[in-house]
């Protein structure tokens, strides 16, 4: 039966009960008791909830925003268990509404029914399959059944009505971090002021920004908007002006070739976003972050009203005069401050052009800030000394550093979001006569984890490399200088094997990219060292190991022994190649008779610059080129070699990018044979070339002859004079 539901007689504001004090039992009667006092009235069948306030202790009327029998479920589970039919009582927020009640007395939504609410009160179901649980009221998290987590750990699923949407205020309290008399409190002030449900949450002080902007992320199946650490991209800011953004209620954040990111509350709003595509370049993508209006508002006005491009900042700083301690900067000087949008706009630079790794510099009357872009190192910004102080308090604010400290190395780290891409960044500080000189690492998870095949490996490497994993035992090494390329390949080697059938655990110092479901540590000086860290990862049932590197014999004594003993073990050494590893092993205090038959196989490798695709000069190898090569210099190849004007693309360097020049050492029973009878380096050698060993030099050669690079960036990472 259809019909409208409205109270005849209110009842006596004094005689409400307390809900919480509501007993099972009662609960039960009372709604026996309710039930056999409806009534039908009229044409729209307006039917009288007598008992109503015996029944919760609330009045149900047309305006009535909540669940109110759910509302008081989720203050009753721990004390009894109530039915399900209990909770899918549903009161309309508006008089004409039309429901039904089935056989067994529950009131469900009719078919036709649809919820009126604005489109940030209302939560889809789908939530990226998984539910959240609640950690603190500004740290929500997901566990993986599928339902939010309750106080006892077990997982109570969310409610979803017959339109498959969940209403905001319900989702807050199965979450816990909202009691149904807040959302009560909350509803009623909807009413009087007209905001959406959420922001009276927040003005309230029910729940704070970030978890609306959680809750309706998860919701939408979007990410949050977080600008504490997010830097904005100035491009984008030139798609729209102020005016424009605040009228539409929307804020670029990063642009690059496929997509541009964009801050907003309701990624929902179709009219926002079919407007919001006039401003966009044809064919990029609009990935929508979700935040909250007041969020957004103070982004627009920070972003807008002060300038981002580097070269206006240090205008702006030359013209405010003396410098000042960062460190007692509060409130929205703490995000606006000239010094702290420098940073920001140095951070942002670097990532957005593939930095590797910024130098601040100090000199006795200027800071120099230099870049080191495809392994080579320039000078990108000089700037006056006077303003070094606050660049560095800066960087070793955001890197948790003691700012107090000038005059002993440390380290640091801090993760920001630049453009909509995850970097990390790790920071060293180093004392000098004239300052401290501070570099950063950048660490950018988005362009470091590839796949095999994207890092320039020859198909004959990517062979040998294919065959040392099908190995079930034994140790794998990755030799090669700081910059070498050892950790990411490393990290690509072990996400081609990640899988859900093997348990692969790692131990470094420190972890630079994390990786789904491979379990990372961190080593920690004087808490948690690499021989110590192997014996308890040994008692963690792994099928394989990483250890970020072999420094001393007892690390190296562990990591072969976790190799004879069923592992696979990979690790890193540094030596210059890949017959290095042997007597390195072996001054670390490691017998030979240990090493042979535990090795799989070393690599050694190198970075090498690549020739930009778009300019590149062709042109006839000559003679000596031709005997580098290994080529009839009466039928020269044509190579290629960087345009020294270079172009738009390379920013003018001729080169972009870079790839991996590599030599892999597979050992075999002979090989093992010698290495266990001591032979001598140059005997080991000798047997791995008859096997068909190549080394960095002929992959250089090959990366030539394709193409790829050319004899300049070669000879500077590969000795083009050994055999």
């Amino acid at each position: 039966m259809g019909g409208d539901f409205s109270n005849s007689e209110k009842p006596d504001q004094s005689d409400r009960k307390d809900p919480l004090s509501i007993k099972p039992e009662e609960v039960q009667e009372a709604e026996a008791k309710a039930m056999s006092s409806l009534s039908l009235e009229g044409e729209n069948d307006g039917v009288t909830a007598g008992g109503a306030e015996d029944v919760r202790g609330l009045e149900i009327d047309a305006d009535a925003e909540t669940d109110v029998v759910g509302a008081i479920i989720a203050d009753s589970t721990d004390k009894a268990s109530v039915p399900q039919s209990d909770k899918s009582a549903v009161a309309s927020r508006h008089e004409n509404t039309s429901l039904d009640m089935n056989i067994s007395g529950e009131i469900v939504v009719d078919e036709e029914y649809v919820l009126d609410v604005e489109a940030t009160e209302v939560l889809p179901e789908t939530i990226g399959g998984k539910g959240m649980s609640q950690k603190k009221n500004s740290d929500i998290e997901m566990d993986d059944t599928g339902g939010s987590m309750g106080a006892g750990g077990s997982s109570v699923p969310v409610n979803v009505d017959a339109e498959g949407s969940a209403r905001l205020g319900d989702r807050l309290i199965e979450l816990g971090v909202l009691t149904p008399g807040q959302l009560t409190v909350a509803l009623q002030e909807k009413k009087i002021s007209g905001k959406m449900l959420g922001q009276v949450l927040v003005d309230l002080e029910f729940i704070d920004e970030q978890v609306l902007s959680q809750v309706l992320a998860e919701a939408a199946g979007h990410e949050v908007f977080d600008p504490r650490n997010t830097i904005v991209d100035g491009a984008a800011l030139a798609l729209m002006d102020k005016s424009v953004a605040e009228k539409m209620n929307v804020l670029p954040v990063s642009i690059d070739e496929d997509e541009v990111c964009v801050a907003m509350t309701d990624p929902h709003d179709v009219v926002a976003m079919d407007t919001l595509r006039r401003y966009v370049p044809k064919g990029l993508h609009i990935k929508p972050l979700v935040t909250t209006p007041t969020v957004l508002a103070d982004a627009i006005d920070a972003a807008y009203g002060y300038a981002n491009a580097i070269d206006a900042i240090l205008e702006e700083l030359e013209q405010q005069g003396d410098d000042i301690d960062v460190a007692d900067l509060t409130g929205d000087t703490a995000y606006t401050h000239p010094i702290v949008r420098l940073v920001n706009a140095l951070v942002f630079d670097a990532v957005k052009t593939g930095v590797s790794d910024l130098h601040f510099e100090p000199e006795e009357n200027f800071m120099r800030v230099r870049f080191r872009l495809d392994g080579v190192l320039f000078t990108a910004y000089m700037i006056h000394k006077k303003h070094w102080n606050g660049v560095s308090q800066r960087i070793k604010l955001m890197s948790q550093m003691n700012i107090a400290d000038k005059l002993t190395p440390q380290d640091g780290r801090f993760h920001i979001n630049v453009g909509g891409r995850e970097a990390d960044f790790r920071v060293s500080s180093l004392p000098t006569v004239h300052g401290e000189n501070i570099v950063l690492r950048v660490l950018d998870k988005s362009a470091s984890i590839m796949p095999l095949e994207g890092l320039g490996f020859s198909p004959y490497n990517r062979e040998k490399i294919e065959y040392c994993q099908t190995k079930p035992e034994g140790i794998i090494i990755v030799t090669g200088p700081t910059g070498s390329g050892k950790s990411t390949s490393l990290y690509s080697m072990l996400n081609h094997i990640n899988s859900v059938e093997v348990n692969i655990q790692t131990l470094e110092d420190p972890v630079e990219y994390t990786l789904p479901m491979i379990r990372q540590t961190n080593v920690r000086e004087g808490i948690l060292d690499f021989s110590d860290g192997i014996k308890a990862m040994l008692r963690q049932d792994p099928d394989i190991i990483f250890i970020g590197e072999i420094r001393d014999q007892t690390t190296a004594e562990m990591a072969l022994k976790a190799a004879m003993t069923g592992h696979q073990v990979y690790t890193t050494l540094h030596t210059n190649d890949s017959f290095g590893a042997l007597p390195r092993l072996m001054d670390l205090g490691i017998k030979p008779g240990m090493i042979a038959g535990a090795l799989i196989g070393v690599f050694a490798q190198r970075l090498v610059r690549r020739l930009c695709s778009v300019c590149r000069v062709g042109y006839q190898a000559d003679d000596k080129e031709c005997a580098y090569l290994g080529v009839d210099p009466s039928d020269p190849p044509q190579i290629y070699k960087a345009n020294e004007e270079g172009c738009p693309v390379c920013m003018g360097k001729g080169y972009k990018g870079r790839v991996a020049l590599a030599e892999i050492l597979t050992f075999d029973e002979d090989l093992d044979d010698l290495i266990a009878q001591n032979a001598a380096k140059g005997e080991i050698r000798k047997m791995a070339f008859e096997k068909g060993f190549k080394s960095m030099k002929d992959d250089g050669m090959l990366k030539i002859l394709e193409g790829t690079s050319d004899f300049s960036a070669v000879s500077k990472v590969v000795n083009m004079d050994k055999d």
